[in-house]
């Protein structure tokens, strides 16, 4: 506890100074910060913070409803392991990442018949786009990952959230809350600031509150979308699944007190919840389930998303120099070498990749999940076998 907030693992000043900014308004009950945390935009990463009858624009972040599903399919490790390569090729080439689709097969969802789409002016304009984006999978961390748990069973996961739809609901409300017109260009924020706040029962309050969820809806069902088409690439069926958010907010009861609470990088951990927590492309991934303790409710039944990167993208692999289409980088921590070097050891079948997601700019999932073992379990531990990111030439300006 430092200054009433819980904080776990090695505390980040920059990120602990901006969770006490964010506790600091008087409509929050309280505020946490997971083991993996670092530095965001206005509320940290690894960030939770408990509102009463509000919501913040600024906490859900602007890649909303960001999160992971896994599935444990029928197969085993001795299934594919002879077309492991074949089957990683297929995949790079049958599902989208970045802004364009590859995939050209038409791709209609039941969400698109909501109401909402037209009760919401701003969501009219948004259509057409959140059409043509779902089911592709972005760039940055996000990815489509084939493993193997401790028993050789083959699990598919993918990471990604309501791409570029939920960024420009962000900052369309950001707009609105700074006196802007919604669809204005966004302009450059201060990380530091705080965080923008609405009361949940104002217009605008409400309105960004039902577009928050339609695009947790549209993040689900992209999600859902991949690992299907996954799935049939493998030959595969699904035993099991897990699925969840971990840049949301829910309204959840707490101490006998309705709040809403968001979680920016951070997954929720109720007891006998299971989650998806993934490392970086070179390291184990989990399935885990919430356990009841003291610190659970510390927490807000709260854990890491991820392992929690130790360098920025920009620090990693250099400053990125365009030209004709293509990037290099220059001024860089990290080296093509360094990175296949790693994944080569770990056996691991990369399509795609950018220095900027080499496991050297991550910590180590099992020491940030160590932080966090009295109020989980690790119930299935993953190891990468392949890996399908965004390579270093594609661009994505909705990159998290």
């Amino acid at each position: 506890m430092i200054d009433g907030i819980p904080v776990w693992n090695v505390v980040d000043e920059s990120a602990f100074n901006q969770i006490k900014t964010c506790v600091r308004d008087e409509g929050v009950a309280g505020g946490a910060l997971m083991a993996d945390h670092h530095k965001g935009y206005s509320m940290p990463i690894g960030g939770v913070v408990a509102y009463r009858n509000r919501i913040s624009p600024s906490g859900v972040g602007y890649d909303i409803s960001c999160g992971n599903k896994a599935i444990k399919t029928n197969l085993t490790g001795e299934d594919i392991k002879k077309d492991l390569g074949k089957l990683m090729d297929t995949i790079a080439s049958r599902i989208s990442f970045g802004v364009g689709r590859i995939n050209k097969e038409p791709f209609d969802h039941p969400l698109f018949d909501e109401p909402l789409w037209n009760d919401i002016p701003y969501l009219k304009k948004l259509k057409p786009l959140a059409q043509e984006q779902l089911g592709t999978v972005g760039a940055g961390n996000h990815y489509v990952d084939v493993l193997l748990d401790q028993n050789d069973q083959v699990w598919i996961a993918n990471h990604f959230g309501s791409r570029g739809f939920g960024h420009k609901i962000a900052s369309g409300f950001l707009n609105l809350a700074h006196g802007r017109k919604f669809d204005d260009s966004p302009r450059g924020e201060n990380m530091d600031a705080p965080p923008t706040v609405f009361e949940l029962k104002s217009n605008i309050g409400q309105d960004y509150w039902a577009c928050m969820k339609l695009a947790g809806q549209y993040a689900y069902a992209g999600r859902d979308w991949v690992l299907d088409k996954v799935l049939t690439i493998l030959g595969a069926r699904s035993l099991e699944s897990v699925h969840n958010h971990h840049n949301y907010a829910w309204e959840e009861t707490h101490n006998g007190e309705k709040l809403i609470v968001i979680r920016k990088g951070a997954t929720p951990a109720f007891p006998g919840q299971k989650s998806f927590i993934g490392g970086s492309m070179g390291d184990n991934s989990v399935i885990i389930e919430g356990v009841d303790h003291p610190e659970s409710k510390l927490a807000f039944y709260s854990t890491v998303h991820g392992a929690g990167r130790v360098m920025s993208r920009r620090a990693a692999a250099g400053k990125p120099i365009w030209k004709k289409g293509r990037v290099t980088r220059k001024g860089g921590l990290i080296t093509y070498e360094m990175m296949h070097q790693w994944l080569k050891e770990k056996k691991v079948e990369l399509r795609g990749g950018s220095l900027d997601e080499s496991p050297h700019c991550y910590k180590r999932l099992t020491d940030v999940l160590n932080e966090h073992q009295n109020s989980i379990k690790i119930l299935y531990v993953l190891r990468p076998v392949g890996v399908a990111m965004a390579g270093e030439d594609v661009y994505d300006p909705f990159i998290d």
